[in-house]
């Protein structure tokens, strides 16, 4: 039996893929703890896990840093850095020192993305694996920006002689120990890989102890259903992207049916109650100057849904994509920043889906990117062909094993 600590951002997206692994861990005897933000840790990995409270920058909806809406590129990526990352390594930092000695940890698993984790598992020389919730940096996302890249390298060893060891070397957001990276080659391609071993275990999915509702009879079966979602932390950047997305869908509907995330109630002209007079929980059906068949939702079941959509559109936001590409989904992606491009290059380049540009699409272009991944079977073969070794890879269960191998080298030392 090991003790686990599990340090994450306040980020959605990177604390699923923690979910699986830690309930794997616990399944086999471990004992689990988590350094983050409770209430959100708590309603992803249930209401009983022991979590030690590190303070946030201040954090908009969904628990995300809010940027203007129109930040893209270099611009975007100074942004989460300068703003976000670092001001959230700071403020993690006393909280994760204080569950490592109340609750002393055998292993620390640091997600990429909170560096406090490494930092001081290094200056306490505890080993540590990092949670890789994207693959970007692994592909040389930042060799055509070399300036960015080597001011992003500073910061990082501003960071350390703060938080970590000042003697420290390498990367904290790549563990000299393991690496667990939450997909694999087949949708990655070639890696630049950091310095340090990298386990490809794919997505690691498991049941979410708290889900929204759904109204389930309202799903035609005869039709192919479309899910759009711009995640958690796009809500700022969505509202002509899902209006476009809206009218698209609308011209489609005598052959489909689709549900749109719009958690932050950006869409307008959705007020008609509908058939069946839907509006529970936030729900609510399109009325009839749009499409009784699109279902607009502040939050969905995702995976749930995912089993029965036959096409995606997102952001490319690494864990939509993973999870869609799971069930051999097709997707049409419209990245919108920091490694949204590269995963959505990724997409396209293991012929799962078709890149759209976020800001400039126009409802026909949109839509016949939706008719393609819908209509060319290349797309699902693409999409099935990557699912399958997603499965292969052994997601929350190998990504358990390589952590308790990382434990029995630490014991025999």
């Amino acid at each position: 039996m090991a003790r686990f600590l599990f340090v994450v951002p306040p980020l959605v997206g990177h604390v699923n893929p923690a979910v699986g692994v830690a309930a794997e861990l616990a399944a086999r005897g471990h004992v689990i703890a988590w350094a983050g933000v409770p209430e959100l840790v708590h309603r992803l990995a249930g209401p009983d896990a022991e979590v030690f409270p590190c303070a946030v920058p201040e954090a908009g909806p969904g628990g995300t840093v809010q940027r203007p809406p129109d930040l893209r590129g270099p611009a975007a990526l100074k942004f989460l850095w300068a703003d976000f990352l670092v001001p959230l390594a700071e403020a993690m930092a006393p909280g994760v020192l204080a569950a490592v000695e109340r609750f002393r940890p055998d292993v620390l698993v640091v997600d990429q993305q909170a560096v406090a984790g490494a930092l001081v598992a290094e200056r306490l020389g505890l080993p540590w694996a990092t949670s890789a919730t994207t693959s970007a940096e692994f592909t040389g996302a930042l060799e055509g920006m070399p300036l960015v890249d080597a001011w992003i390298s500073g910061l990082l060893t501003e960071l350390r002689s703060r938080l970590g060891d000042p003697a420290g070397s390498g990367d904290p957001r790549f563990s000299p120990h393991l690496i667990l990276a939450f997909t694999t080659l087949e949708l990655t391609g070639p890696i630049a890989g950091p310095a340090g071993p990298i386990r490809f275990v794919g997505p690691a999915l498991t049941a979410r102890p708290t889900e929204p509702s759904f109204p389930w009879e309202w799903l035609d079966p005869e039709r192919a259903l479309v899910l759009v979602t711009l995640g958690t932390a796009n809500t700022d950047a969505g509202v002509e992207f899902l209006t476009v997305c809206q009218e698209a869908l609308r011209e489609r509907s005598e052959s489909l049916q689709a549900v749109i995330v719009d958690p932050g109630g950006v869409l307008d002209g959705v007020r008609g109650s509908g058939p069946r007079g839907l509006r529970d929980g936030g729900l609510r059906i399109a009325g009839p100057a749009l499409a009784p068949d699109i279902l607009v939702s502040p939050a969905i079941p995702q995976l749930h849904l995912l089993k029965r959509a036959a096409a995606v559109v997102c952001h490319a936001g690494h864990n939509t994509v993973c999870e869609a590409l799971w069930y051999g989904v097709p997707l049409v992606v419209a990245p919108i920043r920091d490694d949204q491009p590269v995963v959505a290059a990724q997409v396209v380049a293991a012929g799962a889906g078709v890149r759209v540009r976020f800001g400039r699409t126009r409802v026909d272009r949109l839509g016949q990117a939706l008719d393609s991944v819908l209509t060319d079977p290349a797309h699902r073969a693409g999409a099935r062909r990557v699912g399958a070794s997603f499965r292969a890879a052994g997601g929350a269960a190998r990504a358990a094993s390589h952590l308790e191998e990382l434990t029995d080298r630490r014991s025999a030392l």
